[in-house]
């Protein structure tokens, strides 16, 4: 028998397999066994042999019957092969072609006469049948009682110069060898369960639920290590010595007078959170989360005068020009006439939106230019981000270290599922928006399928002719040869010509920052009132008077940014309209765009994206710092996040500043640092 913790160089492999394995990161067994499946075929039963295009991936078995090399184009080419159904006329004589394009070298691994499995997505090409690229494995006539037939079998992640097969036959070979005693976890999570049968489930299951109580089991593992960081830099955070502000409310106090209006009950509900942070002498470390149209810049301007009236300085970093100026206008608008000087600093020296910061401001209010250019700060006391997400780590940190352990709001606009807010944001506390402010006009959100572009522009025009504006929002900012859908370029002449005297503006990610300033001021003051636009509106715009947007191509955005471009419209009194325009041939598509017109709850849509998507595909993996976790599809298990977040907890109850841990689970909790990054933990250490 061998140990977990022995080097594979110990085993008896040859050494190319040793050589591609350690390539890849896997230089001991137990980092092998913890390569688990991506995803198991149940070759017991393939699936039959489709006779229409589907969106859902089959698994099919079949033999090869033809196979040629074939060419499109001056030196392009694709390999091509027609599999006829193996199930023995069980399912029928189907047949399916299987493309791989500019792959030359799967010539040289399936071939007529080969008997296969295969797995992809069947779409319908001019009445055939055809998997591009699909993941193949080649039966043999040997495999009937072996662990590669007859079974489910775990289909991996590839590994470059392994093969399915010999990965499959090392794995299991290191599952049969190894001492079940030498797998025991370095923090047992799951007493009740033995670990090496935990291993021998997940990688080869005797049953399907057999694989999804393993996988359960070491997510919960994985979990456990994520929330221990969470709660241990929580902990770190909360141990410095930060400054006392907000004893005097003098400028809040004129502030709530001089507004025409009351602030909602969760608007006074944050502000009285962050007022109670802020007298604490621990640093403020907070997330303002909200809906769109939710008022989150009128709690910002609070806690900034807070501090203000604390004798520090504010500083608010936006990610765009558009947004830092939009805010530099709102808040010169309410807090000038207290007495506030506010400052704005941006890139842009060309549209003279870059202000040299003279005098003593005490609100600074600039996009990334806050870290870059001379900025200096008399006394930063607080650090507000917006759209936080945006920024990368060292930027936020870079802004935070020029005060003096400030207080820290961060803040956001997209809505986060709640059974995902633990883990993303869990080291932060936080104060929610649930409520928008009164006198915000209705939206009518409606889906429509192949509408008719007179139609469109009818409507359009009745807005117009109203004194209303709109938005024409498109996937794609120019033609493309891939993608089959019109651009905002090339609709922006047309719209044109179909709006006549109506004043119309393009604006997307290519133009420079001047040029996007200069359509986005003249769309504000109404001289353009349709704007073409690509998703570059998506956040922080604010147009009272927009109260139409037609998306085209609607099944091509994400349902979370669909509903972030919603909120452009509907700022206003004024009844406001979303019209999803789709051409209905997708049904995932068409669920996706249902939900939208029947909800305007971000929320409520935010965990319906989570149920269609996966939280992955929501949160985008690499962005949020998820991108290590193994077990993404668990992220919205919330029974199980709770238990790895309450087994955190007692562990750093007993050992407050994990002296007592195994190093290899203090290596584990440094793993997920990405996660704690995305929040602001850390930064004053």
């Amino acid at each position: 028998m061998i140990s977990a913790a022995n080097k594979l160089a110990f085993v008896a492999l040859p050494e190319r397999d040793l050589v591609a394995l350690a390539a890849v990161g896997y230089d001991t067994v137990q980092s092998l066994l913890a390569h688990f499946p991506k995803r198991y075929e149940d070759r017991r039963r393939f699936d039959a042999f489709p006779t229409q295009a589907s969106p859902a991936a089959v698994c099919l078995r079949g033999t090869v019957i033809d196979a040629s090399l074939k060419h499109f184009g001056p030196g392009r080419r694709f390999y091509e092969v027609i599999i006829l159904d193996g199930s023995g006329g069980v399912f029928g004589s189907g047949k399916i072609t299987c493309r791989w394009f500019n792959m030359p070298f799967i010539q040289k691994l399936i071939a007529a006469g080969h008997e296969v499995s295969i797995y992809g997505k069947v779409k319908d090409a001019n009445g055939r049948l055809i998997i591009d690229h699909p993941e193949f494995e080649i039966l043999r006539e040997d495999d009937g009682a072996s662990i590669h037939l007859e079974r489910i079998v775990p289909i991996y992640k590839n590994i470059p110069s392994i093969g399915q097969r010999r990965l499959r036959e090392i794995i299991h070979s290191l599952l049969v060898q190894t001492e079940p005693s030498s797998l025991i976890p370095i923090y047992d999570v799951d007493r009740s369960s033995a670990r090496a049968q935990a291993f021998m489930d997940v990688h080869f299951p005797g049953l399907v639920e057999s694989a999804k109580l393993a996988r359960r089991r070491f997510a919960l593992e994985e979990f456990f290590a994520l929330q221990l960081n969470v709660v241990w830099r929580r902990s770190r955070y909360r141990e410095q010595a930060g400054r006392v502000l907000g004893k005097s409310t003098t400028y809040l106090k004129r502030f709530y007078t001089s507004l025409p209006f009351d602030l909602t009950g969760a608007q006074k509900r944050s502000i009285k959170e962050i007022l109670a942070d802020m007298r604490t002498a621990r640093p403020m470390n907070r997330l303002l989360q909200g809906d769109v149209g939710s008022g989150k810049t009128f709690v910002a301007m609070a806690a900034m005068l807070l501090a203000i009236d604390s004798g520090c300085q504010a500083a608010l970093m936006a990610p765009t020009q558009i947004l830092a100026e939009q805010h530099y206008l709102t808040f010169r608008h309410w807090l000038e006439p207290l007495g506030i000087l506010v400052a704005l600093r941006t890139g842009n020296r060309d549209e003279g939106n870059h202000l040299e910061i003279e005098g003593d401001p005490q609100i600074i209010i600039g996009t990334h230019a806050l870290l870059y250019d001379s900025v200096s700060f008399r006394d930063l006391g607080l650090v507000v981000i917006d759209e936080q997400h945006k920024f990368g780590v060292a930027q936020r940190a870079s802004l935070i270290q020029q005060g003096v352990i400030p207080d820290v709001l961060v803040m956001t606009a997209t809505p986060i599922p709640r059974t995902l807010t633990m883990t993303i944001y869990g080291d932060l506390d936080m104060s929610l928006l649930d409520e928008k402010p009164p006198g915000r006009g209705k939206i009518v959100t409606a889906v429509r399928i192949g509408a008719k572009q007179t139609d469109i522009t009818k409507f359009v025009k009745s807005q117009l002719s109203q004194g209303r504006q709109a938005y024409l929002v498109y996937p794609l900012v120019e033609e493309s040869e891939t993608v089959k859908a019109e651009s905002a370029t090339e609709a922006f002449e047309k719209w044109k010509k179909r709006l006549g005297s109506h004043e119309v503006g393009l604006i997307h990610g290519k133009l420079r920052p001047e040029e996007k300033e200069a359509v986005m001021r003249r769309f504000r003051e109404g001289e353009i009132t349709a704007l073409v636009s690509t998703t570059v509106i998506e956040v922080g715009v604010d147009v009272p008077n927009a109260s139409v947007m037609i998306l085209h191509h609607a099944e091509r955005f994400g349902l979370a940014q669909l509903h972030q471009l919603r909120g452009r419209i509907g700022r206003g009194g004024h009844k406001s309209y979303c019209i999803l325009l789709t051409d209905g041939k997708n049904p995932d598509a068409l669920e996706k765009l249902k939900v939208l017109e029947q909800s305007s709850d971000g929320f409520e849509i935010a965990e319906a994206d989570l149920r269609l998507r996966g939280p992955g595909d929501v949160l985008g993996t690499v962005q949020s710092g998820l991108s290590d976790l193994r077990f993404t599809d668990f992220l919205a298990d919330t029974a199980l996040l709770r238990e790895a977040r309450a087994l955190a907890d007692q562990v750093l109850l007993e050992d407050p500043h994990l002296d007592g841990i195994h190093q290899n689970l203090r290596a584990m909790i440094d793993d997920f640092t990405g996660v704690a990054d995305r929040s602001i933990t850390g930064y004053h250490q």
